[in-house]
């Protein structure tokens, strides 16, 4: 879908060479053993949670595509309430919403301690910076005003 981008101020265009990092971020936790599947429900609910009308559509848009069903990004706000998502996903997911929230509470030991029953510590690390980059990049489209329309 073509979509018409409205903002204040086109951060990337002013400055490539901050979107030639954000690129190489984003080559580099595609790369990594987290599947495209979970890393678009960590950028749309991290997006969720901010508000980020642009990453919301975006990823929403991007997990279609790589096989998430609608019916489940229709449940992501209500996930932990939902049978639709594993234990694995319920952990990524709340470490997500710690993290998004970071100044509440941190990254809790009780999350901390789920993600390690399914991940190496090499894939925690992929995780953390992932949600943090998704994160940095919704804070970096509110603030210019980035809409999809």
């Amino acid at each position: 879908m073509l979509h018409v981008i409205k903002h204040r101020l086109d951060v990337w265009a002013e400055h490539p060479q901050y979107w030639e990092h954000m690129l190489a971020i984003d080559k580099r936790l595609y790369a990594s053993s987290i599947s495209r599947r979970l890393i678009e429900l960590i950028k749309i609910r991290a997006s969720q949670i901010n508000k980020c009308v642009y990453c919301i559509d975006y990823h929403t848009e991007e997990a279609i595509a790589h096989g998430e069903s609608p019916r489940r990004i229709f449940l992501l706000s209500a996930w932990a309430e939902s049978p639709l998502f594993t234990d694995v996903e319920k952990a990524v997911l709340q470490a997500t919403e710690e993290i998004t929230h970071i100044s509440e509470r941190g990254l809790t030991d009780t999350t901390y301690q789920q993600l390690e029953r399914y991940f190496s510590k090499s894939e925690i690390a992929d995780l953390i910076v992932m949600i943090c980059h998704i994160n940095f990049l919704n804070r970096v489209g509110i603030a210019t005003g980035t809409v999809a329309t």
